[in-house]
């Protein structure tokens, strides 16, 4: 190969590949080969294609680019960089560097155009799918006749990687089956991966299989000819009833004499040699490294003031709007604004007949039922199981291809791809999603709760039946290690309401939340709501751990429980208390939340003289050390559950008043 084009395209290609290139080599680390080839796509997209203000990285009406593919980083930073977002050359050559906005893998609200963090495969490809689910709920809802105020495409580039990954194949079914119309993915098919030709283990027909979800595909020969790139992405954005894939043949390391095509160039530097022979091969006439000519410079030069025009013209748009429509305008600003309001708290239901027993999954159906109309930001719904979660919005209508107005989610059975598709809902913003399933499954969607604790985003999670307690359907179902598993997470905050109000202000901290996902633990079986007139009020929640029932005394002993063994723990400290044992009982739904308070409030619940402590809780004890100290007790699970009758499996299990009070007496006497 021998390239000799060296127009102005081409050449701003070229410095697009060499940036990459030389930011990897300097780093002595990256991934060169997918920049190599899909530069030109990037080009096209950033400098011709996509409506975008680098200005303004957060325009509402800007088209968004998910790099999925995320080990290609150095081409977004490339081209970032060359669009004139706030990413100097020097970010570029401190790549992979400490303190360096420019990690090995894009990283949301760490660079200036970055839409979301990418790197896990598939992970990328849900996101997208995501934000085009808010797009077409938002269009819906606020667009009107000459005044569509929302716009704009869904852009991606994926890899043979994110197309194996199977959180793939559940969001583009989902994609498909509800006409997300503005979704464009170029499908990187370079036939490359770690350990060779894709030929190894992918041999489906990538074609029909987006038809059969229900995709327009469509296919570029050769990613190098920018007259196929543009006239399959215009057939594209004609396109208003389908997403599309367009499969774009390139060549991985594209231009490297001697390692293009081959899986050595996916994930290592080029080497001083052949950085060399490639810039022979291309005719770049530049020794030094990270150059810029000032011919693409120039050539880059009009997308600022182009992105500045679009957003001016938009502006003047959404002016026009609120003239003819200031209603809805008001409730558009403030939610850009992200002020979702606080009338929904006036409307948060008290549950005041103590004693009555009320499941927190039910508790929590209500919550949602009784603040929606006073929330309408509030969408989302559940992987299958809306009866079972109490997921649904009862006075609205669903999501789908015929109504994208609606704010009740049937994901399917897909957790992966509800948790994917609720990152991409955050990231566009403007929303509030919410997603459902047991417990049992959240390990299904946990990389993209990962994410979403590393992306600080602020998906609320239902995960009900949430111990042995929900009884009969057995261990397979019975989530034991599950509570620690998500506690485990950095950023992501667990909630294990006792009762139906600990449930409500559970949902409030949760939607007043800021900064990472929020996950509610919920119960199948009927819980005891807790009479607040003999104990601390339910408001107490928020705090994250709170004395439920305390002593007139210093107490002898501490229990601290969560969710369903709560009650259990109050009714064994009364009998207690009838043998002269003081105990203070602390109801601590939220270690997260907890450890937000201050140090005094901390000691206040849990002071240090009391070295006597009991935790009760249906799962693993891992963790609970930090709160009952090494003199303390832990009532737990250590082991998988049973196929049995929720009461009988609480009780072989140890979760009795009598084996309460006998772990308080134990440690009381050691």
């Amino acid at each position: 190969m021998n390239n000799t084009d060296n127009n102005i395209e081409q050449l701003s290609i070229n410095t697009i590949r060499f940036l990459a290139i030389d930011a990897i080599q300097k780093a002595n680390s990256g991934h060169p080969g997918m920049p190599m080839g899909c530069a030109p796509i990037g080009y096209l997209l950033y400098k011709e294609i996509m409506n975008h203000n680098p200005a303004n990285p957060h325009w509402l009406n800007r088209d968004r680019f998910v790099l999925s593919a995320g080990h290609g980083s150095m081409l977004l930073y490339s081209l970032l960089h060359l669009s004139g977002y706030e990413v100097s050359l020097d970010d570029i050559k401190n790549f992979r560097q400490w303190e360096s906005i420019t990690p090995g893998h894009p990283e949301y609200g760490m660079t200036p155009g970055v839409e979301t963090t990418t790197g896990p495969l598939g992970q990328g490809f849900g996101n997208a799918v995501g934000m085009s689910v808010a797009y077409h709920h938002l269009a819906a809802k606020f667009n009107k006749p000459g005044l569509q105020l929302f716009d704009h495409n869904i852009y991606a580039i994926v890899s043979d990687g994110d197309l194996m990954e199977g959180v793939s194949h559940e969001t583009a079914s989902f994609a498909g089956h509800n006409k997300l119309s503005n979704l464009i993915i170029f499908y990187d098919n370079n036939r490359i991966t770690i350990d060779g030709s894709t030929d190894l283990a992918f041999s489906e027909n990538i074609e029909m299989r987006f038809k059969a979800y229900g995709w327009n595909v469509l296919t570029i020969d050769d990613v190098n000819d920018l007259t196929q790139n543009r006239n399959a992405v215009t057939e594209a954005q004609n396109e208003k009833e389908k997403p599309t894939l367009i499969i774009t043949n390139t060549v991985i390391g594209y231009g490297s004499p001697s390692k293009h095509n081959t899986a050595g160039v996916h994930g290592s530097p080029l080497g001083d040699e052949e950085i060399k022979l490639t810039k022979e091969n291309f005719d770049w006439n530049y020794n030094e490294s990270f150059f810029i000519p000032d011919e693409v410079r120039e050539d880059f030069k009009s997308v600022v003031q182009k992105g500045k025009d679009s957003q001016s013209k938009w502006n003047d748009l959404l002016k026009r709007y609120s003239e003819e429509y200031p209603n809805e305008a008001e409730l558009l600003n403030n939610l850009i604004n992200g002020n979702f309001g606080t009338e929904w708290k006036d409307h948060l239901p008290g549950f005041e007949n103590y004693g009555e027993k009320l499941a927190t999954r039910s508790a929590s159906g209500k919550v949602l039922n009784a603040i929606a109309e006073y929330l309408p930001s509030l969408i989302g719904g559940s992987a299958d199981l809306a009866p079972s979660n109490n997921t649904m919005l009862n006075n609205y209508e669903a999501f789908s291809a015929g109504n994208h107005s609606g704010r009740n989610f049937h994901f399917g059975i897909r957790e992966h791809a509800m948790g994917s598709i609720l990152n991409g809902m955050s990231l566009y913003g403007l929303v509030i999603p919410y997603g459902g399933t047991f417990l049992i499954f959240s390990d299904y969607m946990r990389p993209a709760i990962r994410l979403a604790s590393l992306s600080k985003l602020n998906p609320i999670y239902v995960f009900t039946h949430d111990s042995i307690g929900l009884g009969e359907d057995g261990p397979t179902h019975q989530p034991v290690e599950h509570l620690a598993s998500l506690r485990a997470i950095p950023g992501c905050v667990v909630l294990r309401p006792a009762d139906a109000n600990e449930t409500t202000y559970a949902w409030q901290a949760a939607l007043e939340h800021k900064g990472g996902p929020v996950a509610l633990i919920l119960t199948r079986q009927k819980l005891v709501t807790i009479d607040r007139n003999k104990y601390a009020p339910a408001t107490e929640t928020l705090k994250g751990a709170y004395i439920l029932r305390d002593t007139e005394t210093d107490p002898d002993a501490i229990i601290i429980s969560t969710g369903s063994e709560v009650t259990l723990c109050l009714e064994a400290a009364e009998k207690l208390a009838s043998e002269n044992i003081n105990v203070r009982v602390v109801s601590m739904p939220s270690w997260e939340l907890f450890e937000n308070q201050n140090e005094q409030y901390k000691k206040s619940v849990l002071p240090n003289n009391v070295k006597a402590r009991v935790s009760v809780e249906a799962g693993v004890s891992f963790g609970w050390q930090k709160y009952i100290g090494d003199k303390g007790k832990a009532i737990s699970i250590e082991k998988f559950g049973a196929s049995a009758p929720a009461n009988i499996l609480m009780d072989k299990y140890g979760f009795s008043i009598d084996n309460v009070i006998a772990k308080v007496r134990e440690v009381i006497a050691e």
